[in-house]
């Protein structure tokens, strides 16, 4: 007779099964290094410490890492809603000219601690003004979100190098890109904290204050969506919709609510990419960051403290990675990205591979641990 459906305990359902896919990720990414001729254990080590064997590496890891959670917090916030917003990227490039008008208004006349609060509702405002027509479409005209959010990366893109070009690129400079922004609209570095612990001096790591709103917007995430009524109303919703409409929760108004709180999370991301690095509005800004959020989230379980460690993993991923490509150059940059993508591949879309064979092995060792022991009595 085959074991029941059991429900595995929450420290492994969030915290085995992701290991166990990063771990099988690894393994495959390991093979395919040993393919192209060398040595895995090597570049492993390679990997660890250009991420987190300096201080330079971990203020680079942690730059990085500040995108993903919040485009991670964007995706989950969604996936709780039983939405799939993969316009993460589009809301993030949009959301950046709300960033670069308010720096452009204000870099010469403020401080940046006056600039930044205004430059995060801009983001907000403008991210979730993206997000905000495929969730009516969603909602009013039962259009696919999956489809609309990525019509709308496309446009996002096309739109912003018409409007940079056009109509916010000075006239004397050749690069597609805002002028510089000012004193006034450059967030303040966070180098000196990695440099508390004994690392050497850090010099051009962009590690900034946007990482400490980044973990507040985790908290206020987390505070949303499992310690308040419309959090509770966007999770009933996204477990079943049947029960959220006889419970009298409007369909319309979760699914709007939660792609605008989507779209303004992602679009903070473009905070760190203009006022934390480049100090300018340029093509390209959210650099793929969107469609990491996908894999972070799914890897995080859609909980904040798993997009927090996620995001510092592909932090991880894309440091180590620059420079494993440096000290192995038989290991392109591309091969990286098949590497992330390994990740993505089993923490994403196999993330349920090994499931069953560990609900099969917790309910054989320990019926209690996953509730089977009352089923068990009763057919005793």
């Amino acid at each position: 007779m085959s074991t029941p459906y059991a429900k595995l305990p929450a420290w492994a359902d969030y915290g085995l099964i992701p290991l166990i896919n990063l771990a099988v990720a690894f393994i495959v990414a390991g093979l395919v290094v040993l393919l192209v001729g060398e040595n895995p254990f090597r570049a492993a080590v390679i990997l660890v410490e250009g991420a987190f064997g300096r201080g330079q590496g971990i203020a680079y890891t942690l730059f990085y890492a500040t995108n993903f959670i919040f485009t991670g917090l964007a995706v989950a916030v969604a996936m709780h809603a039983g939405l799939f917003n993969i316009g993460g990227e589009g809301q993030a490039y949009v959301a950046g000219l709300g960033v670069g008008l308010v720096c452009l208004a204000l870099d010469r006349v403020v401080p940046w601690y006056v600039t930044f609060p205004f430059a995060i509702a801009g983001a907000a405002v403008f991210g979730a003004a993206w997000a905000f027509v495929p969730a009516y479409l969603q909602a009013r005209r039962g259009s696919h979100i999956v489809i609309t959010t990525i019509m709308f990366n496309m446009i996002a893109a096309s739109l912003m190098i018409y409007v940079l070009r056009d109509i916010l690129k000075p006239e004397a400079m050749q690069e597609v890109k805002t002028r510089m922004l000012e004193a006034g609209a450059q967030l303040p570095r966070l180098n000196w904290i990695i440099e508390l612990f004994g690392t050497a001096k850090i010099r051009s790591a962009p590690f900034n204050v946007s990482f400490l709103l980044a973990l507040v917007m985790a908290y206020l995430v987390w505070l949303l969506i499992w310690r308040t009524k419309l959090g509770y109303e966007i999770r009933t919703f996204g477990f079943s919709q049947k029960a959220a409409r006889y419970a009298g929760i409007s369909e319309v108004r979760v699914t709007i609510i939660a792609m605008l709180i989507s779209g303004a999370l992602a679009g903070m991301m473009s905070i760190n990419a203009i006022m934390g690095d480049q100090h300018s509005v340029y093509v390209d800004l959210a650099g793929g960051a969107g469609f990491i959020g996908i894999a972070v989230a799914l890897m995080g379980r859609a909980h904040p403290v798993g997009i927090i460690l996620a995001s510092i993993l592909f932090g991880m991923l894309y440091q180590g990675g620059a420079e494993l490509s440096f000290e192995m150059p038989a290991i392109s940059r591309d091969m990286i990205v098949i590497i992330q993508g390994l990740v993505i591949l089993f923490a994403g879309a196999l993330e349920h591979m090994f499931r069953p064979y560990i609900q099969t092995l917790f309910a054989s060792i320990s019926p209690k641990s996953v509730g089977l022991a009352a089923v068990k009595g009763e057919g005793a």
